[in-house]
């Protein structure tokens, strides 16, 4: 199963503080043991909320709406996205994971072709898998 891992922002994330060395190396290794045991498929961190934007859709019209985003609870510092067998051995990893003070970070399961049943018609399938491949051929 994939799983995304959420890094939930911070006060200190939306400041623009970066990490310093011993957190950078840190982290380092801890994606050295994910890379190594076939977990992680991607990951980063992300710009705080002052230089992003939003669009809001709503009754056929879309609205540009500039950061920075007021409930830093509810944004984003980085992600990961993670192959494993169970949301339990997500879990494991995290816990090994160099997080400290404070910090939040949410695990949720990546939606995959069986999960949306009839729906996801055959051609759709295809369309999909056409797209992954194209995709992969780019990286």
């Amino acid at each position: 199963m994939r799983v995304m891992v959420i890094v939930k922002a911070n006060k200190d994330s939306e400041a623009g503080v970066m990490p310093n060395e011993k957190i950078l190396t840190a982290m380092g290794k801890f994606n050295e043991q994910l890379v190594k045991a076939g977990v992680m498929l991607a990951g980063d961190g992300l710009h705080p909320s002052s230089k992003g934007k939003r669009v809001r859709f709503s009754g056929g019209k879309q609205t540009v709406i500039d950061g920075p985003f007021a409930e830093t609870k509810e944004l984003i510092a980085g992600y990961w996205l993670w192959q494993v067998r169970s949301m339990e051995e997500a879990v494991e990893w995290l816990k090994r994971s160099p997080f400290d003070g404070g910090a939040e970070v949410e695990i949720r399961p990546v939606f995959e072709a069986e999960d949306f049943g009839a729906e996801f018609t055959p051609e759709l399938r295809e369309q999909e898998e056409r797209l992954r491949k194209q995709i992969a051929e780019k990286k």
